[in-house]
């Protein structure tokens, strides 16, 4: 009878002793390398993963969690409960931290929370249970208890976003106080002079950089902001269109408004509208989101986009760089964002009491 065991049999299991045989190098130095060990020269690391994809390696995840202490997972909490907090972001954002995960044979560990507490409280169990290496926190606020949790318990993480007390923190950011500086020279550049302002939630970290870019966009365009055309705490399309009543319904109201949020100027989009005003013809609004609402809005909205997949890409490096022992004060990165000119910020009526020459430099006015 002929011998049937290789037909039988599944393929062979590449081993790190495989590996190590064929680099010439020690089991040790190769399990090291595949495990990120700071000790391993990045040259070592690179040769002995790219070997690793070649040959087809694959850890067993029981094993390696035994030998190194590691889940090999990133954690992410979402808080379900804040009202289309995670809308406009979610699912590019999910996909590039599963991408950058997987780029490193690690996996990603998603749950959900109802509320702040119940966040920290989520967190606390995966520490407990040892699900996951570290976290990555969305939606950061000027005093997080998520932060404060991952300090407790010598747990890595990164933000996405920025703190008040950043000792010990990494992060990938991306710019808005500059793009709200620049949405404001833009309008100036066109003309405007009295410039209102929807900003968000006070807690979160972005509200107060946002504004202070606005308010840095003023000075620079030589304009001095009106209070009375500033509101801070919108979160919602229902928030935006409150505010945004207030503002128009001023005795001088604003021809233009720099939103904190794509939600804001979708609300004020329906004040508008309430108000007998039309975005786009005698008002003038620009955004930061670049959420696919906007690209829909009548008339399309001006906003600036940030690339969501790229960020959750960029955050799982980071993260698993922060796990593997890279101090977090190497570990800041703040981008720009990405202006999308459509018609909500350019009026085709007369700006009214408009100067002949913005109070802006040539270079910043675009045609």
């Amino acid at each position: 009878m002929a011998d049937q065991t290789s037909e039988c049999s599944g393929p062979t299991r590449v081993t790190i002793k495989d590996l190590a045989a064929e680099l010439g190098l020690a089991k040790g130095t190769v399990s090291r390398a595949l495990n990120g060990y700071p000790d391993i020269a990045e040259g070592t690391r690179l040769r002995v993963s790219r070997a690793a994809e070649r040959m087809g390696y694959r850890p067993l995840a029981q094993a390696q969690a035994i030998r190194t202490g590691r889940a090999r997972s990133l954690g992410l909490v979402l808080n379900a409960g804040r009202s289309d907090a995670h809308k406009p972001f979610l699912t590019d954002f999910l996909d590039g931290i599963s991408r950058g995960a997987s780029e490193e044979s690690w996996t990603l560990t998603v749950a959900t929370a109802e509320d702040e507490a119940d966040e920290v409280a989520t967190m606390a169990r995966l520490i407990d249970e040892r699900k996951v290496d570290g976290f990555i926190l969305p939606r950061t606020k000027m005093r997080d208890a998520r932060i404060e949790l991952c300090r407790a318990q010598s747990v890595p993480f990164i933000l996405y976003g920025r703190t008040g007390d950043t000792t010990g923190c990494a992060w990938f950011d991306i710019s808005g106080e500059d793009a709200m500086h620049d949405a404001v020279l833009r309008l100036a550049g066109f003309g405007h002079r009295r410039i209102g302002w929807l900003g968000g939630m006070p807690d979160y970290t972005y509200t107060h950089l946002r504004r202070d870019g606005f308010l840095a966009g003023m000075a620079a365009a030589g304009l001095v902001p009106d209070p009375s055309l500033m509101a801070d705490g919108v979160f919602t399309v229902e928030d935006g269109a409150v505010a945004g009543l207030r503002l128009l319904d001023h005795p001088e109201p604003p021809t233009a408004v720099v939103c904190a949020l794509d939600v804001a100027a979708l609300g004020l989009y329906r004040a508008a509208a309430r108000a007998g005003r039309a975005v786009g013809r005698d008002l003038a609004v620009i955004s930061y989101d670049g959420s696919p609402e906007a690209a829909t809005a009548d008339p399309p909205l001006t906003s600036y986009a940030v690339d969501t997949r790229a960020a959750g890409r960029a955050l799982a490096s980071m993260l698993i760089a922060r796990i593997r022992g890279t101090q977090p004060e190497d570990l800041r990165q703040v981008v720009p964002a990405r202006l999308i000119p459509r018609a909500s910020d350019r009026l085709s009526t007369p700006i009214p009491d408009a100067p002949r020459e913005a109070a802006v430099p040539v270079s910043t006015r675009l045609a």
